[in-house]
């Protein structure tokens, strides 16, 4: 089976529940979403398009994701979603995929010697649109064994297939977690297309999974949304931990809100989430 995704890379998990530990990330292509206002003033017209068209003017100059620039505003993944970088992604069977995933571990497979394992973080864009037919047989692949640890960074919108729903809960190896995103009103998109009750619970429900929600959020205007949100979520039978995270498409727009989130998380109760990878790498691809 054929995939296509964007990049591959080994780093520390900088978001929630598994913040510092060693994983390989495994972003696919594609995304129902573009969350255009991402560091847009609220009562702004702007959005990020004239940012992503002015790197899409230069796109000859670009061979690889890695030499791609880094937007100040709007989705921080642009390029695993615009079609405009389709020509820039990865297509290779799921044979080719287990050998770049595990050429990133640092001894070519998932359990190290000293018992520590590497986990797998599946992102995006979105990667449980239609690459959901890919994930058994790339779970199940020989040199996937050992593997212990996945976790589907997701927007918690896309509702997992039949076949898909099926392969997890009948999974005895496998810890999966559900590391769900979705988007307030300062990505750009309204409550009724991003906030999906009945998919959360969906997740929820699967075996030996783990669910927690990650707001991205830059004031207290959007923990409001957030307070909203989980009531909603809650009311549906998902209780589940939350975070909260400083929205941030550079270094420095997410250090200078960083503070403010932290103390509305100590306010509301809620995790506070850094970036841990930004801390240490800063920001850029691969990281």
């Amino acid at each position: 089976m054929k995939v296509r995704y964007t990049e591959a890379f080994y780093s520390v998990q900088g978001e929630g529940r598994f913040m510092g530990v060693p994983s390989v990330f495994l972003r696919m292509f594609g995304c129902n979403f573009t969350c255009p206002k991402f560091g847009i003033a609220r009562d702004s017209d702007a959005t990020a398009e004239p940012e992503i068209n002015a790197i899409i003017n230069d796109i000859d100059k670009y061979n690889s994701i890695k030499e791609l620039p880094l937007v100040t505003v709007g989705c921080d993944s642009y390029a695993a979603w615009h079609p405009s970088f389709k020509h820039l992604q990865t297509d290779t069977d799921v044979e080719g995929l287990v050998d770049a995933l595990l050429e990133l571990t640092p001894t070519g497979s998932w359990t190290l010697e000293n018992g520590q394992d590497i986990h797998l973080v599946i992102t995006g864009g979105e990667p449980l649109l239609g690459w959901q037919r890919a994930y058994a047989e790339l779970l199940d692949h020989p040199r996937m064994k050992d593997l212990q640890n996945v976790t589907f960074e997701t927007n918690t919108t896309q509702a997992l297939s039949g076949d898909f729903e099926s392969y997890l809960n009948d999974n005895e190896r496998l810890h999966i977690t559900f590391s769900c995103s979705p988007k307030l009103s300062v990505s750009g998109h309204v409550s009724s297309d991003a906030i999906k009750p009945d998919i959360a619970y969906q997740y929820s429900n699967i075996n030996n999974s783990h669910l927690y929600f990650k707001f991205v959020v830059a004031d207290s205007v959007d923990v409001v949304e957030v307070d909203e949100a989980v009531e909603v979520y809650r009311k549906a039978g998902v209780n589940a931990p939350v975070y909260i995270m400083p929205v941030g498409g550079t270094s420095d727009s997410y250090f200078n809100n960083g503070k403010v989130v932290a103390d509305l998380a100590l306010q509301k109760g809620y995790r506070y989430s850094a970036r841990l990878h930004v801390d240490i790498f800063g920001n850029s691809w691969g990281t």
